[in-house]
């Protein structure tokens, strides 16, 4: 039973990984090449040098670009992960060239940097689901960890795309393709994080308060949700304490504010960003 199913999860993977990278390729064909708007990474650099190197086609010059960060990174990074990246950038590289000639829209470049951007980050959003990359900035930022162990991945991700952003707009003289550039790379990271996360992401809220029975009850009969109690210790006073933890969703926020003011006005309400919630009630762990 455990092959069939780790077969059906491996096939999906690449299927989903396929679709990703040719809805990447037409953000990229359709909406950013066409305007001189560089999106980081390693196609951001290949639309640069192809510009001096108008010989290379853009997706060859991505997957000679990723060439040698993916053998770099044969010691460092898993096997799967490299496998699956490897074959989304081979994909994403190859569809870049293929569909290159289907449509350019350039009509207005502020709308082409903000569709590009969802389009852009749809396509990523789904193959980093799969847990693969398409090359480019993630490698090298992972790549550089081992040689900055201070530094995050993401700091990394952002110095190098920020170099690649700049070189774009020396390339292509005008300061406007930079500020293209950052709208469509923080529109392509909403997205992502929506798709990785759902788009109604949850919040954790903390509740300490003398009247601790009372609003669970409330928590349960108001707004359907569970809590669990946390032992603590006032900090003044030394008094044992217990504290209410619940995950909400984000529209139910006023309800839980609501809910405390009416059991106790004096009770403390802390509410804070949940990356992702999984369970009864939230995303299936599936």
């Amino acid at each position: 039973m455990q092959k069939p199913r780790i077969l059906r999860t491996t096939v999906l993977d690449f299927v989903v990984i396929t679709i990703g990278s040719a809805i990447y390729a037409l953000a990229f064909d359709i909406f950013l090449d066409p305007n001189n708007i560089a999106p980081g990474g390693a196609s951001g650099l290949a639309m640069v040098l192809n510009r001096y190197l108008t010989f290379l086609p853009i997706g060859t010059m991505v997957i000679i670009i990723n060439a040698p960060l993916f053998l770099m990174g044969l010691r460092t990074e898993g096997r799967g992960f490299l496998i699956k990246s490897l074959y989304g950038t081979l994909i994403s590289s190859i569809l870049i060239d293929l569909l290159s000639g289907l449509y350019k829209y350039t009509d207005d470049p502020l709308l082409a940097a903000l569709f590009g951007g969802v389009l852009m980050g749809t396509g990523l959003g789904l193959v980093f689901a799969r847990g693969a990359t398409t090359g480019g900035s993630d490698i090298a930022a992972r790549l550089l960890t081992h040689k900055f162990p201070g530094l995050s991945v993401g700091r990394l991700m952002l110095a190098v795309d920020a170099v690649i952003v700049g070189l774009a707009a020396l390339t292509f003289k005008h300061i406007n393709f930079a500020l293209y550039a950052l709208i469509t790379v923080y529109i392509s990271s909403i997205v992502i994080d929506t798709i990785l996360s759902g788009s109604d992401s949850a919040r954790v809220a903390y509740v300490i308060t003398k009247h601790t029975a009372e609003m669970v009850k409330a928590i349960d009969r108001e707004l359907d949700r569970g809590a669990t109690l946390i032992n603590g210790e006032g900090s003044y006073t030394g008094e044992p304490t217990k504290i209410v933890l619940c995950a909400i969703k984000r529209r139910q926020i006023a309800d839980l504010k609501k809910v405390a003011r009416e059991i106790d006005p004096h009770s403390f309400v802390i509410i804070m960003d949940a990356h992702e919630v999984v369970g009864d009630g939230f995303r299936s762990h599936n």
